[in-house]
């Protein structure tokens, strides 16, 4: 049996785990604050929220003195949300934890006699409490390709020992070929606005800008706090002739499946998560313009000059493996 935990903020990684979880080929019961999703192959524990009644705002003694990141005193949900996963493991006996993310649930199930794979997210992680959670982990998985070095810092020698990376992790299987560019001739140009569900920049002020300075292109808008929600962008990916996206770990996975050129915009993230992966798709082979910020002007020049870069070159980013 396997446990995974499925860390409540934004959207990534809930996608992540149901894309491993279909992969096992063995019942895996998740664990979350989310709402159980449609087909997970398992049991689902609904874990309570960890924050008081009066928002996270109102919490105390939050970090243990710098050794964890979210541990508040006195918090009615922090206590039940771990009595429950202690339970679980009491009453399951699994055989290894997932955990996506959290330094307190792995070092809880570690202290429960059970091993830990933590999944490593981008960044400088060289924080006292992501020392901890690593330390205690039997494997450390990175869902990046082993030639995107310096998508994390911080780790010691001891721990980056036990790092696996192992490949983007999409919630479908690569694209067998880029799209024709004879289909894409016989219509008009098409872009993709994929935004994230932790917060972004692609304002509807922002998209308004890029639709008027781009008479040439259709653009859609999906996802995060302006665009609407697709569950399954796969048919809105692969009919785009470029992608302009955030650069979290899932909707680059999900870019590199379909196989599409992008224009990668950095999100502000903890530990400068989005930050480390656009460097390090700034300096690599893969077909993305990295930009700062969503630009005010000059999307025509933008937006071509990506659709001229050769989609395939996303295989080595996401070869299906992961």
């Amino acid at each position: 049996m396997i446990g995974y935990y499925i860390h409540h903020h934004g959207r990534g990684h809930l996608g992540r785990a149901r894309a491993v979880a279909d992969a096992l080929g063995e019942p895996v019961t998740g664990l979350s604050s989310l709402a159980r999703p449609d087909a997970w192959p398992g049991e689902w524990i609904a874990l309570a929220l960890d924050v008081p009644d009066g928002g996270p705002d109102a919490a105390t003694e939050t970090t243990a003195q710098g050794r964890l990141h979210w541990a508040p005193v006195g918090v009615d949900g922090l206590r039940d949300r771990m009595a429950a996963v202690s339970a679980w493991i009491a009453a399951a006996r699994p055989s290894v934890v997932v955990v996506d993310v959290s330094v307190e649930v792995a070092l809880l199930a570690r202290l429960h006699g059970v091993r830990v794979v933590t999944v490593a997210l981008p960044g400088v992680r060289d924080d006292d409490a992501h020392a901890l959670g690593f330390e205690v982990s039997t494997a450390i998985i990175a869902a990046w390709p082993p030639d995107a070095t310096g998508m994390l810092s911080g780790l010691s020698a001891h721990a980056a020992a036990r790092l696996h990376p192992v490949g983007a992790v999409s919630r479908f299987p690569p694209a067998g070929e880029t799209p024709s560019d004879a289909a894409a001739s016989a219509r008009p140009r098409r872009a993709l606005v994929l935004a994230g569900g932790g917060g972004d920049d692609f304002t509807a002020e922002s998209i308004a800008a890029a639709r008027a300075g781009t008479p040439g292109w259709e653009l859609t808008h999906i996802g995060g706090s302006s665009g609407r929600w697709v569950e399954d962008p796969r048919e809105a990916l692969r009919s785009a002739d470029v992608v302009v996206t955030h650069a979290g770990q899932t909707a680059l996975a999900d870019v590199a499946a379909a196989l599409r050129p992008a224009i990668v915009v950095p999100q502000r993230r903890p530990y400068g998560e989005q930050a480390a992966s656009g460097r390090v798709l700034a300096a690599g082979p893969w077909p993305a313009i990295v930009v700062a910020r969503m630009p005010v002007a000059g999307w025509g020049p933008l937006l071509a000059a990506a659709a001229a870069l050769d989609g395939g070159g996303w295989r080595s980013w996401n070869d299906g493996g992961g």
